[in-house]
């Protein structure tokens, strides 16, 4: 970790519109793809945003920065962690963790009982965080998906 983060000072709080470009900076500088003609457009992130089933969770250090962002969404009967990312020099500091656990807080009380996350393979350091938040890893399922157009 580069910066020195009181986690007393680390604030958690629910993103709306006005903050989808700290957002999607912090998305680009964590090396997160980007698709700013598709789903990551500000309109799309507008509408997700205003979904009752979604929340846009970040975290902001002691001066107001965001230096981490992610997204949990449920379809009632479970619940998702998505897009999770902390800016690079305030990695490894907990941040990460703090996230997941807002994520969990907010998933739970909207009743639904199982939380998952989708990591690609190569994410090793993602695979160890979720294993160290006690996700069970379940190698049994097979991921499908249909792309309407080349950037959504």
């Amino acid at each position: 970790m580069d910066q020195i983060l009181d986690m007393a000072a680390l604030t958690i709080e629910v993103l709306g519109p006005s903050h989808i470009d700290d957002v999607l900076r912090l998305w680009r500088d964590a090396g997160l793809p980007i698709r700013p003609a598709g789903r990551d457009s500000r309109e799309a992130l507008t509408a997700q945003m205003a979904l009752p089933y979604c929340r846009f969770i970040g975290a902001r250090n002691e001066r107001g920065g965001l230096v981490g962002a992610v997204i949990a969404t449920h379809e009632g009967r479970k619940g998702w962690i998505n897009r999770l990312a902390v800016e690079t020099g305030w990695r490894r500091g907990g941040i990460a963790r703090r996230l997941i656990e807002a994520c969990e807080a907010w998933l739970f009380a909207q009743g639904v009982p199982i939380v998952a996350a989708l990591v690609e393979g190569y994410n090793h350091p993602s695979q160890a965080l979720f294993s160290a938040c006690d996700y069970e890893r379940d190698d049994t399922l097979v991921y499908f998906r249909k792309v309407r157009g080349p950037d959504v």
